[in-house]
């Protein structure tokens, strides 16, 4: 199998870590912050992009780059203070999607819960009541679960999803070769 690049997006350290996490399990992977990957991307044969979300979506470095990957199989990890699974969730996958070069291929998504930026805090804890993101119980519980992720958890199966993308790729390459004609 070809290399793989591990490329993030980070500002409280959550992605990071997840990267990290990921390019750990990888067999062969080149682990760089959106601030250093390298112009020239067509040695890898799959992209592991990672971010925070804003606004429902990648957050603006990595929407910048994601337009540059084309023609790849592309991975999709993503941290937020919701929990995993929520359409906020869900559906920046697919906005994320939406800003990619032509030609690439999703060979999945792995979301994962982290520590909400305090300065994003304060900002909501001061947000009028039309913000859904204010102060409120529920928001105020949501915040403090996010703030133990990533934990080590979390951690454990972005490695056991990068070693299961693996298997998805041995399998598709298996059952390709049985396809072709003899």
């Amino acid at each position: 199998m070809g290399k793989w690049l591990v490329v993030y997006s980070s500002v409280t350290g959550n992605t990071k870590k997840v990267a990290e996490a990921m390019a750990q399990a990888a067999k062969e992977a080149d682990l760089f912050s959106v601030d250093e990957v390298p112009e020239d991307l067509s040695g890898y044969e799959v992209v592991l992009a990672g971010y925070w979300l804003r606004r429902g979506g990648p957050d603006p470095k990595m929407a910048r780059f994601l337009p540059r990957v084309a023609g790849r199989q592309v991975v999709f990890f993503q941290t937020h203070g919701t929990m995993p699974g929520t359409e906020h969730a869900v559906t920046a996958f697919a906005r994320a999607a939406l800003l990619l070069g032509e030609g690439c291929s999703i060979l999945g998504t792995f979301s994962c819960q982290g520590k909400i930026n305090p300065v994003l805090i304060e900002k909501r804890k001061k947000a009028g009541p039309e913000d859904p993101h204010a102060n409120s119980a529920e928001n105020a519980a949501r915040w403090a679960a996010a703030a133990n992720h990533p934990d080590t958890r979390d951690l454990q199966a972005a490695a056991d999803f990068v070693q299961g993308l693996y298997r998805k790729l041995l399998r598709a390459r298996f059952a390709e070769k049985q396809s072709r004609p003899r």
